[in-house]
C-alpha cells in the first residue's frame, strides 16, 4: 500500500513549503533532461505562473523533455514523471512517511503531523479512515435525502431553465460534508453559509496564493486568510465541545474521531482535513460527472439500464453499491477525463533510479497525474469521454496504480464516489440531463480540477 496519498487534492506545494524548511537547499545536477533555472532565487517558478498552473506547466515540460523531465522550484531540483511506466518504476521501490493530510496540517500550522513518529501515524490515519466508513455507514438515509431534494428540486424546474452545476452541486457537497462530519448543528442553513465562506477564503489562498507567494506580499488577503482560518477553527472547537457536553444528534465524523480518545486539538485538525478537501473534491467529482453525462446520452441509457437492473425501483444501498460496475467506470472516466486531481508529489529519501536516470536523494519527485490521465498509449482517444475503457484490466490497473482506485484511494476520494453514486441513482432515473449549445467548459487547475465558469444543463422529467 502507498504511504503516501495520490490524490485530490495532494498538490506539490504542500510539498514545498515543508521540504524546503526541513531540508537544505542542494544544487546537485541530476542529469536528467529539463529546463535551466530561470531565475537564481526562484528556479522556475515564473514560468509555472506564466503557463497558468503547474499541470499546464508540466503538459508542456513533458513534450519538450519526455517522459522524465525535470526543473527548478528555487534551489532545488525537481524531477517530473510522466508516463505510467515511469511512475510505476519509482513508486514500487519507494515509501514516504508524509500523507496528504500531514502535509496540509504542516501547511495549515498543525505540527502533530510532523512530530509524530511512525506508529502513531499509521494509528491516526486508521482512526480517520474508520470515522469516515462509520459516518457513512450511520448516515446513509441523511445521505439519500440530501440528494433526493436537489433532484427534486430540479425536476421542479422547466425544461427550458438552464441550472448552474457549480452553484448546485457545491452547495449538496456543504450541506452533505458539514452534516455527517459536524452533526446536526449544520442542518441550520446559516452555518453551512457562514462555514462556506470560511472554507472559499482558506482553500483558494490554499490553490493559489502558496505557490507564487501572492498571499504573502499582499497584507490584505493576509489577513483575510488568517481571519478566515482563525473562525474555522474556533466553530470546529466549539463542535467538538458541544458534541462532548451534550453529543451531535447523529453518529458524526466528529463522533468517531472522539469515540476514538483523539485530543481536542487531533479532533479539530482531522475536521479540518476532511471538511475543507471533502467539500472540493465530492463538488467537483459530481459536477464533471454530470456535465459529462449531459453530453453523452449513450451514456446515460447505459447507466439508466444499469440502475434499473440492479435497484429495481429500490433506492440505492451501501450495499448495491459495489454491484454498479458501470457507475464505477463512470466515475473513473470522470475523474481521468476532467484530470481531477492533476497533480501529486513525493520526497525521494534515499538515491533512486527511473529507467537510466538516477534521483538523487532529497530530491523532490512530481507525479504529472494530468499529463498521464491523457497519455494515448495507456489511454486509447485520451480526450475522449468513455467510461467503456475501464472494463479492460490494463485500465484498471494503471488507474489503481496511480491512487485513483482500489485500496490506494484516499478516503475522501471514496466518500465522493459514494455521494456521487446516490446522487446518480436518482437524478438519471428520474431527469434526463441535456448540456447546452455553444458551452465550451474550460478546467481551472489548482488543488482539484474544477470548472473556470459555471457549467449549465438543462433537464426533463423521465414521467
Amino acid at each position: 500500500m502507498l504511504d503516501f496519498v495520490i490524490f485530490a487534492v495532494t498538490f506539490v506545494v504542500i510539498l514545498i513549503g515543508a521540504v524546503l524548511y526541513l531540508y537544505p537547499s542542494s544544487r546537485q545536477a541530476s542529469g536528467i533532461p529539463g529546463l535551466n533555472p530561470t531565475e537564481e532565487k526562484d528556479g522556475n517558478l515564473q514560468d509555472v505562473v506564466n503557463k497558468g498552473s503547474l499541470h499546464e506547466f508540466l503538459v508542456g515540460l513533458h513534450d519538450q523533455f519526455g517522459p522524465v523531465a525535470s526543473f527548478w522550484f528555487g534551489r532545488r531540483p525537481v524531477v517530473s514523471l510522466g508516463t505510467v511506466d515511469q511512475l510505476r518504476q519509482h513508486i514500487n521501490p519507494n515509501k514516504t512517511m508524509d500523507s496528504f493530510e500531514t502535509m496540509l496540517k504542516s501547511l495549515l500550522g498543525y505540527q502533530s503531523g510532523w512530530s509524530a513518529g511512525a506508529t502513531e501515524t499509521v494509528l491516526r490515519k486508521k482512526v480517520y479512515e474508520s470515522a469516515i466508513n462509520t459516518t457513512l455507514q450511520n448516515n446513509f438515509p441523511l445521505l439519500q435525502k440530501l440528494g433526493e431534494e436537489l433532484v427534486t428540486k430540479w425536476q421542479s424546474f422547466p425544461e427550458s431553465q438552464h441550472i448552474p452545476l457549480c452553484a448546485h452541486l457545491l452547495g449538496l457537497a456543504m450541506k452533505t460534508v458539514t452534516r455527517l462530519a459536524l452533526g446536526d448543528r449544520f442542518a441550520n442553513d446559516t452555518e453551512v453559509i457562514r462555514f462556506r465562506k470560511n472554507h472559499d477564503a482558506i482553500w483558494s489562498e490554499i490553490g493559489r496564493g502558496y505557490l507564487d507567494g501572492s498571499m504573502e506580499k499582499s497584507s490584505s488577503r493576509k489577513g483575510h486568510y488568517d481571519s478566515a482560518l482563525a473562525e474555522m477553527e474556533s466553530v470546529l472547537k466549539s463542535v467538538v465541545r458541544d458534541i462532548k457536553g451534550h453529543g451531535s444528534g447523529q453518529s458524526s465524523l466528529m463522533d468517531s474521531l472522539i469515540q476514538a480518545k483523539l485530543s481536542e486539538k487531533q479532533v479539530m485538525e482531522d475536521a479540518m482535513v476532511f471538511t475543507l478537501s471533502g467539500c472540493v473534491i465530492t463538488a467537483n467529482l459530481c459536477i464533471w460527472a454530470v456535465h459529462f453525462l449531459s453530453t453523452a446520452k449513450d451514456v446515460q441509457e447505459k447507466l439508466l439500464k444499469e440502475f434499473t437492473e440492479v435497484l429495481g425501483d429500490g433506492p440505492v444501498t451501501l450495499e448495491k453499491i459495489p454491484e454498479l460496475k458501470y457507475c464505477q467506470q463512470i466515475l473513473n472516466e470522470t475523474v481521468r477525463t476532467a484530470k481531477l486531481t492533476p497533480i501529486a508529489a513525493t520526497l525521494q529519501e534515499v538515491e533512486g533510479k527511473v529507467d537510466q536516470h538516477v534521483i538523487p536523494k532529497e530530491t523532490l519527485v512530481i507525479y504529472a497525474l494530468g499529463v498521464v490521465l491523457q497519455d494515448g498509449d495507456t489511454w486509447p482517444l485520451p480526450y475522449r469521454f468513455d467510461p467503456d475503457r475501464f472494463r479492460e484490466e490494463d485500465s484498471r490497473k494503471s488507474f489503481s496504480l496511480l491512487g485513483f482506485s482500489g485500496k490506494q484511494a484516499c478516503p475522501e476520494l471514496r466518500f465522493a464516489y459514494t455521494v456521487a453514486t446516490v446522487l446518480l441513482s436518482s437524478l438519471v432515473r428520474r431527469l434526463k440531463l441535456h448540456g447546452t449549445d455553444r458551452q465550451v467548459v474550460e478546467a481551472r487547475y489548482e488543488l482539484v480540477a474544477t470548472p473556470k465558469d459555471d457549467t449549465w444543463i438543462t433537464v426533463s422529467s423521465r414521467k
